[in-house]
């Protein structure tokens, strides 16, 4: 069944006032640094932390309205939250399967919301075929997190939003994973404001919309690990795609690298903690990709903010490392009394911080008067990293800095 315009003006009255009207802002420091003019829409700011909870209310209404008191999806997370928290509200059991690999945080929260949550396999496909021996033993209906029309149809609330709180916008930057959402906010944008652009972005490590843009149709891909998880669902819908391809002017692939460095730049440019699959549309800003944009006015949808804390300490460390101000190199220096003090000195005196130092005294060569260290340092950017490494070079302390220097 097709989704239209009437079908997402029609969700928007009816998840009125149960799903929260999220701010789009303009951001000072992300404009500054992109080159355009920025805002973000802080779908983060949602009760469950996503975008997820407008499809989900628009499904849950109408099955309710149908009589149906117990549904069940496949999820990794953020849709399987929006379920859980408006099924409780609409009195419908929920039961979501989840991959092994799923944030804790999402999994705690969803039984924390009432859910029966299954753990299983450590793919969608895998979950999604699970799910569906759930439906035929146990009678359940299946919500699909996004193929389902009235779960598009309400993910494309999210593009009225938008141009009713920037009508400036020239460019949206949408992520792309089961592709439900850029259907959505594609179609809504593109019906009442056809001039402005909708982009897509995908990470490299999962590129399901690129593979069926390629194959004129969806196929599966294999998804590899990803700070964007829940955009890593192996195969665009169906649904989704023939509505996307219509209304998406142009889609991009980021990696995990530019993935860390926009979730730190968003902690802290904007104190906003949002999750990979969130912050993929800053990223794609950060790729160098989409130069066309500069000088314009552009809407990042920040689509979750679910992000597992273990996990974010790890991503700030990447994200740092990506940015030049977390340097890792080994060197070589003098194992005698005084050797460290002059390494040490020589690092500080280029203006860097020493967070940690490993010595390496057994496979560091026949010279017992020397020693290797891998030492990690902070600095102010990466270009103060290329300092230093010449620095240690040239300085009389005595140091050789290897060949094989990492940055």
């Amino acid at each position: 069944m097709p989704v239209t315009l009437d079908d997402i003006l029609a969700a928007r009255r009816r998840i009125e006032g149960a799903v929260a009207i999220t701010p789009c802002v303009r951001s000072i420091p992300l404009s500054d640094l992109c080159g355009c003019d920025v805002y973000c829409k802080l779908e983060y700011l949602q009760r469950t932390g996503s975008f997820k909870e407008r499809g989900a209310r628009n499904a849950l209404t109408l099955l309710r309205d149908r009589g149906v008191t117990g549904v069940i999806a496949a999820s990794a997370g953020n849709h399987a939250l929006g379920l859980a928290y408006h099924g409780r509200q609409l009195g419908i059991d929920v039961t979501v399967v989840m991959p092994q690999f799923a944030p804790l945080i999402k999994v705690a929260s969803c039984k924390r919301l009432g859910a029966r949550v299954i753990r299983h396999g450590n793919s969608f496909a895998e979950i999604f075929e699970h799910a569906q021996t759930l439906v035929k033993s146990e009678g359940l209906t299946y919500v699909h997190g996004y193929d389902d029309p009235a779960v598009i149809a309400g993910q494309g609330t999210a593009g009225l939003e938008i141009l009713e709180q920037v009508p400036a916008a020239n460019a949206i930057i949408v992520p792309v994973g089961g592709g439900g959402l850029i259907a959505g906010v594609g179609l809504a944008v593109k019906t009442l404001r056809p001039t402005v652009q909708v982009y897509g972005v995908e990470p490299a490590a999962s590129p399901g919309y690129a593979a069926a843009l390629k194959a004129g149709h969806p196929v599966p891909v294999t998804s590899q690990a990803t700070l964007a998880d829940g955009l890593a669902v192996g195969r665009v819908g169906d649904n989704a795609f023939a509505l996307a391809r219509q209304h998406v002017d142009r889609t991009v692939l980021v990696d995990e690298k530019l993935l860390a460095l926009a979730i730190l730049r968003l902690l802290e440019l904007e104190k906003a903690v949002v999750e990979g699959a969130g912050a993929s549309t800053l990223a794609a800003l950060l790729s160098g990709q989409l130069p066309e944009l500069r000088g314009r006015t552009v809407v990042l949808l920040l689509a979750g903010g679910n992000i597992d804390p273990a996990v974010l300490a790890h991503v700030i460390e990447k994200g740092l490392a990506a940015d030049g101000r977390l340097l890792r190199f080994s060197a070589t220096i003098s194992d005698r009394p005084g050797g460290l003090a002059a390494f040490a000195a020589a690092v500080a005196a280029a203006g860097a911080s020493i967070q940690q130092v490993q010595h390496d005294r057994t496979f560091c060569g026949a010279d017992v008067t020397r020693v290797d260290v891998t030492c990690t340092v902070e600095t102010e950017d990466a270009d103060h990293a290329t300092r230093l490494i010449e620095h240690l070079k040239t300085s009389g302390a005595a140091v050789s800095v290897r060949t094989d220097v990492e940055k």
